[in-house]
């Protein structure tokens, strides 16, 4: 009975792996898979370059810039309630900041692209 209900879910299995697999050849035909990947890379490196300096840094600061005012705002509460301003939380994140805001400048030449 087990057998009966196991074999087809294995059949099934087995044919859709069979189908779904396909053999990845690399583009030249000495099967050179570390100059395809290569290739690949410089063709994509720009866009991954462009998507990161438009897209990803902007995201980071303004994700960065909100928690640095609302942590600021929190912080002078806290001086007005206690009468001791507490600088570390707004230094570190003023200083992340300004990482970011000027990463892209010299990320790309560290990263050596």
């Amino acid at each position: 009975m087990k057998l009966k209900r196991i074999l087809p879910v294995f059949l099934v299995v087995l044919l859709l792996g069979f189908v779904l697999c396909t053999t990845a050849y690399a583009t030249t035909p000495t099967g050179d898979v570390a100059g395809a990947i290569q290739n690949t890379w410089n063709d994509a490196s720009q866009q991954i370059k462009t998507v990161v300096n438009k897209v990803v840094f902007p995201a980071i600061d303004l994700i960065l810039a909100v928690f640095f005012f609302a942590k600021l705002g929190t912080a002078y509460f806290d001086y007005r309630k206690h009468g001791q301003f507490e600088w570390a939380a707004p230094a570190i994140l003023f200083a992340c900041l300004v990482f970011t805001l000027t990463a892209p400048l010299y990320i790309w030449q560290i990263l050596g692209m």
